[in-house]
Order: C-alpha cells, then sequence, then structure tokens
C-alpha cells in the first residue's frame, strides 16, 4: 500500500472549499448596490460591510501576524460598529484580500507541512479575542479560522438574498 501524504490531503481538501467559497463571494457581492452593503437586517444585526471587515480581521489576526511578522493592530470592535461605511469597491477589495491571504498561507502548508503541527503563537503576544490559548497548532488556527469565514460568508449570502430575493450564480 502506498502512503498516503494526509497533510498534502488535508491541504488540499480545504483549498478545495475556500477557492470556491472566494468566488461565491464576489459573485454575491456584484449583485448588490451599494445600500445593500451596509444594510443590516435588524437593529441587533450586522451588515455586510460588518461581515466583511471582520473576516478581514480574523485573517489579519490568524495570518498575515504570523505570515508578515507584523504587529496586531487589529481593533474587533470598530469591526462590529453600527452604521459601518464601506462601498461596493472596498468590500469587494477587502474580501478578496481575505481569501487570497487564505490561499497564500494554504499554500505555504503545501510547500512546507510540518507547519501543520507548529505552534506559531508561543512566541507572540497572548492571543485576546480567540478561542485558542498561545500553544495551539497551526492546523487548528486554520481550522477555526476557515470554518469561521465560512460561517460569515454564509452570513453575507443571506443577506444579500434577503435585499435582492435571488442571486444568480455562475458554475464554471
Amino acid at each position: 500500500m502506498d502512503f498516503v501524504d494526509v497533510s498534502a490531503l488535508f491541504i488540499d481538501s480545504v483549498l478545495s472549499k475556500v477557492i470556491p467559497e472566494r468566488k461565491w463571494f464576489v459573485q454575491c457581492i456584484e449583485q448588490l448596490d451599494e445600500e445593500d452593503i451596509t444594510w443590516a437586517p435588524t437593529n441587533e444585526s450586522n451588515s455586510i460591510a460588518n461581515l466583511v471587515s471582520h473576516i478581514r480581521g480574523t485573517v489579519h489576526s490568524r495570518i498575515e501576524i504570523l505570515l508578515f511578522d507584523i504587529p496586531d493592530t487589529r481593533e474587533r470592535e470598530k469591526e462590529f460598529e453600527k452604521g459601518l461605511i464601506l462601498t461596493k469597491e472596498q468590500v469587494l477589495r477587502i474580501g478578496m484580500e481575505a481569501f487570497n491571504l487564505i490561499i497564500q498561507y494554504l499554500e505555504k502548508m503545501k510547500e512546507q507541512p510540518q507547519l501543520l503541527t507548529s505552534q506559531p503563537y508561543l512566541k507572540k503576544p497572548a492571543l485576546t479575542y480567540s478561542a485558542f490559548n498561545n500553544e495551539t497548532t497551526a492546523m487548528n488556527l486554520l481550522i477555526q479560522m476557515v470554518r469561521e469565514v465560512h460561517f460569515h460568508t454564509g452570513q453575507i449570502i443571506y443577506i444579500a438574498k434577503m435585499r435582492k430575493g435571488e442571486l444568480k450564480w455562475k458554475y464554471d
């Protein structure tokens, strides 16, 4: 029996979910008007602008700090400010940045699969807004981040359907 590289299978599996999700995100946002971006279903709900800002913040804290060794400048509370104004163009750019960073991180893991079991936060300041501690593995962080991004992308699509009634999808 041939040895199966489980790390490569895992990374390819995650990529096979993230790449189409990026496409759905773009298709969804492209069908919206500017006012749809900042609309929230209720006073307690988040707008698409809030959700995309939060996705970008999550990717910043989970990937950019590790990949590029930049300081944590995230202001999580601002991601959820009521009345957050972002244009459709900004939402597309910010969302694409987040998805592209996830894909870049996965590609790096593919080249160096041993990084999956690394503990990238060990020498970083304590995590303050995470369910994880600094001893968690890169694989655990990746799973949690992709799950969270998927969850919020679903919310974005749901809000878009509330606004438009129906969305048109291109499958290729």
